[in-house]
């Protein structure tokens, strides 16, 4: 049994604790992160431009977030990736900082969820790191991205207690 003064210390103490815990939520607000693959490529080599479908594509999916509050631009330091995202990152007065592919999905999805808390964050990748990110965003199942799939837009949105879901549709 403690004494007096230890109790009195120790619910003090408690509660201290309990009310840094309560004015500290995990998310300030919800998040939302789009992630696409990039447009259509101009062919098979190693770093090619996008087509002109590709250009017409890039320009829809700026226009498709028009409204959201974008907050920032990620994308793979290739063309396909930078041509795709620059013109949503120019809609919005952003840059475009270049992630590296190679970086695992888990940790790239962890400094992304670490790093913004509301408002929108768009994603440029690949048909190969697209649906892991996407998964390590949400900690749900993701389809592949098919070779001829351009269109795919997965958006995940994390609420305020750090719940996600996903929802997938075409652009």
């Amino acid at each position: 049994m403690l004494s007096k003064p230890m109790a009195i210390a120790s619910t003090l103490l408690l509660a201290t604790l309990l009310a840094a815990c309560a004015s500290q939520p995990p998310h300030a607000d919800a998040i939302t992160f789009v992630l696409v693959r990039h447009a259509e490529k101009a062919d098979d080599s190693k770093d090619p431009p996008l087509t002109t479908e590709g250009e017409a594509r890039a320009q829809k999916l700026a226009a498709g977030l028009d409204e959201a509050p974008l907050r920032a631009v990620y994308a793979t330091a290739y063309k396909r990736t930078q041509a795709t995202a620059a013109p949503s990152a120019g809609a919005h007065s952003l840059p475009v900082t270049t992630y590296d592919a190679k970086l695992p999905a888990r940790d790239f999805a962890a400094q992304l969820r670490r790093e913004y808390h509301d408002g929108t964050v768009l994603v440029v990748g690949h048909s190969n790191t697209v649906p892991d990110i996407a998964a390590a965003l949400c900690q749900c199942s993701v389809l592949p991205i098919g070779d001829a799939e351009y269109d795919r837009r997965i958006t995940i949105h994390v609420d305020a207690q750090g719940r996600a879901a996903m929802q997938v549709d075409r652009y």
